[in-house]
């Protein structure tokens, strides 16, 4: 069997031939022109990972690779089915809902005494003790607890095969991007994010690229942050990313599509409409770098080193920080173990 394309190959094959979701070049120039000027700011380095989550541990610490693996094997699904009734998790004084709930649970296990940044753990810990681990402080539950489960157990037993330890696991692929998302895909099937689409297999890989692009962050907080082929990282195609692509401009949703998101309708993993949004957001994102370097390169005479994963670092805060004004833009609705 062939391989699949790429993420960016993919979003390039589903891009030009989408009919529900399309991307505006007026919106891709209006975003570059956005990000130049915070092209000097922490915002748009990796540095700023800490940042943008505050509960991860400090870089330096033994336990914040495993951490972030954890952290990433579970992080899909957190919409809630009705919006007044979401998974809350408390810690600190600060309620947090969404994907933040996951790593506000897990920081509160660890301080709690849980080895659960422990792969003899977590490897076979039951179903029972990671309920109580990522426990709500409502009735609503964080969805998907049995593939939560099922995954993070998959994911602890491969890294005992490998040294158990996350850091011995990814050293497999020296020290290399595009290595290292290709031996996650391979050993870890939670994180094989593939499709067909048009009769051709297609791959977007959103969690093993937010894990490349999050030890990339530890790394570069540790100074060591020289990691080749950091540029074949995408965009990380999920469901709140599209809807500040959309409040953006550089996305457009046809009107059927528009009105079915509206109404409330579940799309399938691989459906057409599922797989255009989340291809046409990576590649809309590779045109914004590719302008944003453009305009470093005339007006400032310098070679660009924003890469799409930190244009991903700064769209996804940006997208909560902005989540009021976009209210009216809905989010396409996914259940599944890939975003």
């Amino acid at each position: 069997m062939e391989p699949p394309l790429s993420p960016r190959e993919s979003g390039q094959f589903v891009a030009e031939r989408s009919r529900d979701v399309f991307v505006e070049e007026e919106g891709v120039r209006r975003v570059a022109e956005m990000l130049y000027t915070l092209r000097h700011s922490e915002e748009l380095t990796a540095s700023g990972w800490k940042k943008a989550n505050p509960l991860a541990p400090a870089p330096m610490s033994d336990q914040a690779l495993n951490w972030v693996f954890v952290v990433d094997t579970m992080n899909f699904s957190f919409w809630p089915e009705r919006e007044n009734q979401q998974c809350e998790v408390t810690y600190k004084g600060t309620t947090y809902r969404g994907y933040m709930t996951l790593c506000a649970a897990v920081t509160r296990a660890v301080e709690g005494g849980v080895p659960i940044t422990d792969p003899n753990y977590f490897s076979q810990m039951s179903i029972e003790e990671l309920g109580h681990v990522l426990r709500s402080d409502n009735a609503t539950s964080m969805p998907m607890l049995k593939e939560r489960h099922q995954v993070l157990t998959e994911g602890g037993r491969v890294l005992l095969e490998h040294g158990g330890s996350f850091r011995s696991f990814i050293s497999q692929a020296g020290n290399d991007a595009q290595k290292m998302v290709k031996l996650i895909v391979e050993k870890l099937p939670s994180y094989r994010d593939e499709t067909t689409y048009e009769g051709k297999r297609i791959s977007f890989y959103k969690r093993a690229q937010i894990l490349v692009a999050d030890f990339w962050g530890i790394m570069e907080a540790r100074g060591a942050g020289d990691i080749p082929n950091l540029d074949c990282l995408t965009m990380f195609a999920d469901y709140r990313v599209p809807q500040a692509l959309v409040y953006l401009g550089v996305l457009r949703y046809s009107d059927t599509l528009m009105q079915a998101l509206k109404n409330g309708e579940l799309l399938n993993s691989g459906d057409s409409r599922e797989v255009e949004i989340r291809g046409c957001s990576i590649w809309s994102v590779e045109l914004i770098k590719a302008h944003l370097c453009k305009l470093v390169q005339e007006r400032d005479g310098q070679t660009c080193n924003i890469n799409s994963a930190v244009i991903d670092f700064y769209l996804w805060p940006y997208a909560k920080q902005h989540h009021k004004e976009m209210a009216h833009i809905p989010i396409h609705c996914t259940r599944c173990i890939y975003y």
